[in-house]
């Protein structure tokens, strides 16, 4: 999130606290959904059904990082928004920070009338990992609000995805260890999924904007066993600064990816030098970046201190909204640049790449995750119970939260269960095929097919 690094800051300065034991979760009613299908990922690509999915989309924070709130959870605030992101024709929007403990049917249903998906950050400023000492903050007082979130999120069909985690590696190189531990929390909410018998929504990691290590993270998420990958790869991007393909590097970028073998996508752009015209788009949409990339989401509409934003709220709970000059800029370009027709050149196979080795900006030097703590396995049969929201204690400092006690052994997050778990009233029995198996497909009809025995099998979460 390009603005203010309140994530660490703000949770390294929490107190020490106590970790109270989760109640199971708790069935809900069925709540009415939004009639759009679900998003799956099949190749290097994401599909709607039979068709090709692209990203076209916002990041939405209103009120930035500090204001810590949840839009989705706030009608007033969400249907102000929802009537501007018709206007700017958009099918996706991220969300950075969410309140576990609320509920969203209204918000979400909205979105789905609007025909828009979301992309949901499972950390908060309260809950996340520690990038400079992680190993305390993986703990199973995080875990429970990050599954927490899962659990509220999973019975909207127009959730596309979930974020494990967003920019914990930056330019500082002591920081890409906490890698090992941010792909330790993809393998363990790609296996919550899968246990709680939950549709299989993407998992995958949002990169800082950092050439020395951008590689070596991508293959990191992509390689070692099945159940440690993680099923697309995002980055955030601020180099087409007002320029074009090759002068923003954009080239190099598709043939560096080329045989990455999962979905990528841009999970931020929108360089503010020189102005903007939003050529992205034009790019992201044509046929140079296609058969690599999946779109990408525009950094950002709400303006703030940092100057990004496209439309102006004077009040985050207010009525009113003043379209900036990015408004009718991005919305113009996203109206002459539309999805393309077919597939666009997507690769129907997919494979794990090799693990990168240490060097001077990459310090990690082994293959091997932290093992889930023991405090948070019951977590994956009893469910995570209530979130702690927004005004939650935090779990960096959390006292007594329960660690890793070591590494784990590739396999350890191999989906076990085979039946509907208790308290998850909205998911379907999962089927005997493990949620965690990666579609390989020869053509997205046959991907189809696939998606639906699987959706009537153990459907749930976007």
């Amino acid at each position: 999130m390009r603005s203010l690094a309140l994530v660490p800051v703000l949770a390294t300065m929490l107190p020490s606290l106590g970790t109270a034991t989760p109640s199971p979760t708790v069935a809900q009613p069925p709540t009415k959904r939004g009639s759009l299908p679900a998003v799956s990922v099949s190749g290097n690509a994401f599909w709607q059904n039979d068709k090709r999915f692209y990203i076209r989309g916002v990041d939405y924070q209103p009120g930035g990082s500090s204001a810590m709130a949840d839009p989705l959870a706030d009608t007033t605030i969400c249907s102000r928004d929802i009537d501007q992101f018709r206007k700017l024709g958009i099918n996706t929007i991220r969300v950075y920070i969410i309140d576990n403990s609320a509920r969203h049917d209204e918000c979400m249903g909205k979105l789905a009338d609007a025909g828009i998906y979301v992309i949901v950050d499972a950390n908060n400023p309260l809950y996340s990992i520690n990038r400079y000492d992680p190993a305390p903050s993986y703990n199973a007082k995080y875990l429970q609000s990050v599954f927490a979130t899962i659990d509220e999120f999973a019975k909207y069909e127009n959730t596309l995805a979930f974020f494990s985690g967003n920019e914990v590696v930056n330019d500082v190189v002591n920081s890409t260890l906490a890698a090992r531990y941010v792909k330790a929390v993809t393998r363990d909410m790609r296996k919550y999924i899968g246990e709680r018998g939950y549709r299989r929504v993407p998992v995958g990691y949002s990169a800082a904007d950092v050439g020395s290590n951008r590689r070596q993270q991508a293959d990191w998420m992509n390689c070692g066993s099945e159940d440690e990958r993680s099923d697309f790869f995002a980055f955030n991007d601020y180099s087409w600064c007002n320029s074009d393909f090759r002068t923003a590097g954009w080239d190099q970028k598709v043939k560096n990816f080329s045989d990455y073998g999962l979905p990528i996508f841009l999970s931020e752009y929108g360089c503010l030098t020189n102005g903007r015209d939003f050529g992205e788009v034009a790019a992201l949409m044509s046929d140079k970046m296609t058969s690599v990339y999946s779109g990408g989401l525009m950094y950002e509409y709400a303006m703030g201190d940092n100057g990004y934003g496209i439309a102006k709220i004077p009040s985050v709970k207010g009525s009113s909204v003043q379209k900036l000059d990015g408004f009718e800029k991005f919305a113009s370009a996203l109206a002459a640049n539309p999805p393309p027709e077919g597939d666009g050149g997507f690769v129907s196979t997919t494979h794990a790449n090799a693990c990168p080795t240490k060097d001077a900006n990459w310090l990690i030097d082994t293959t091997l995750l932290p093992a889930i703590p023991e405090q948070a396995k019951m977590l994956m049969m009893e469910g995570a119970g209530s979130g702690p929201g927004l005004g939650g204690d935090g779990s960096q400092n959390a006292v007594d939260a329960g660690t890793s006690s070591g590494d784990a052994e590739q396999g350890s997050g191999t989906v076990t269960s085979s039946s509907t778990p208790k308290g998850s009233e909205n998911a379907a029995p999962a089927t005997s095929t493990p949620a965690n198996a990666r579609a390989v497909v020869k053509i997205p009809l046959v991907l189809t097919g696939m998606v639906v025995v699987l959706t009537l099998g153990g459907s749930f979460l976007l």
